[in-house]
């Protein structure tokens, strides 16, 4: 239930933490939003059938009364999400996953930008990538930097990338693009920011650092393939949209051309790191008739005349190396 009496004052700003898997995380994850030096917010959680719900809800105790805790029959992070904003008063929206961290002056940063601003509907920023993945260490941004205004064109071509767990939206876009599509599991956010710039809103980033995003072999971000696919379905919905200009059309029908390529690229390493040639033939062979690039008809040759070399020069670009300073 809402910790607040009825007449409380409404917040400026509601935290949205849809959680599912999440009990051995969320209580990091609800401190670093309590230790905010912006303090009108209000804290919305989310539980989307969660296997682990009475563990989650022992973790959860200590900061009942400091939250709106909400309970449904699994149904997805965008439907869970879509519950916590209906379920919200504030006039800014910032979504948290619950795995994930904020820096203290996330939301006063970002708040104090988009008040600064008022024709910005949504502001990124950067955040440091942790947790058991090969990325950790290093910025979102300095994996899928943004580069130039973010517009249309930018988004689908993955020259700007909104980064989800350190942005706050104004509840009024969000309601006008119509919140998240329960459809999507996967690349869910990257449809609703196409559909916030088609509906006219603006979105604007700023390099700094303020927040952490944890990365693993297990999220649903992990997998190359699966959100691939999910972002080509996103990139197919968005073709049809009735507001897209024609070269916009273009350009998105152009970039599911490429994006087909990448899929089937993808596979085709798979299928080489697991021995077998003959679908990685197939594979790189349709990459390769989307795309044409030398580099493919080069991995081609190779895989049919000379897959053990081929495969001993994999193993070699990708060894180990050894950190500056290690033992010998």
């Amino acid at each position: 239930m809402h910790p607040a009496d009825e007449g409380a004052k409404v917040p400026l700003v509601s935290v949205i933490i849809p959680a599912y898997n999440a009990a051995q995380y969320i209580s990091a994850t609800l401190d670093s939003v309590l230790v905010q030096t912006f303090r009108d917010v209000e804290i919305i959680v989310v539980n989307d059938g969660s296997p682990d719900t009475d563990e989650l809800e022992k973790v959860l105790e200590p900061f009942r009364s400091r939250i709106i805790y909400l309970r449904q029959e699994n149904q997805g992070p965008s439907a869970a999400r879509n519950a916590g904003i209906q379920a919200s008063r504030g006039e800014y929206i910032a979504p948290l996953d619950a795995d994930d961290l904020w820096d203290r002056e996330h939301l006063a940063v970002q708040i104090d930008m988009l008040r600064r601003n008022p024709s910005i509907d949504l502001v990124y920023a950067d955040a440091r990538i942790f947790g058991d993945d090969a990325g950790a260490a290093k910025t979102v941004m300095e994996l899928s930097p943004s580069v130039g205004e973010v517009t249309l064109e930018r988004l689908a071509t993955r020259q700007c990338t909104v980064h989800h767990c350190v942005c706050v939206i104004r509840r009024a876009i969000l309601l006008r693009a119509g919140l998240y599509d329960p459809a999507y599991r996967r690349a869910e956010d990257i449809d609703l920011w196409l559909r916030i710039v088609m509906n006219g809103g603006r979105i604007a980033y700023q390099r700094r650092v303020l927040g952490q995003y944890r990365r693993s072999g297990g999220s649903l971000s992990s997998d190359p393939v699966p959100m691939i696919e999910s972002f080509l379905s996103v990139l197919a919905k968005t073709a049809t949209a009735p507001k897209l200009t024609a070269s916009q059309r273009r350009l998105v029908e152009r970039q599911i051309v490429a994006e087909r390529a990448g899929l089937e690229i993808e596979k085709a390493k798979r299928a080489f790191i697991a021995g077998d040639a003959e679908n990685a033939i197939s594979h790189f062979s349709g990459a390769n008739a989307l795309q044409k690039s030398w580099k493919i008809t080069v991995i081609l040759v190779l895989l049919r005349v000379a897959p053990g070399f081929l495969q001993s020069l994999y193993l070699w670009r990708h060894r180990p190396t050894r950190t500056l300073g290690a033992r010998s």
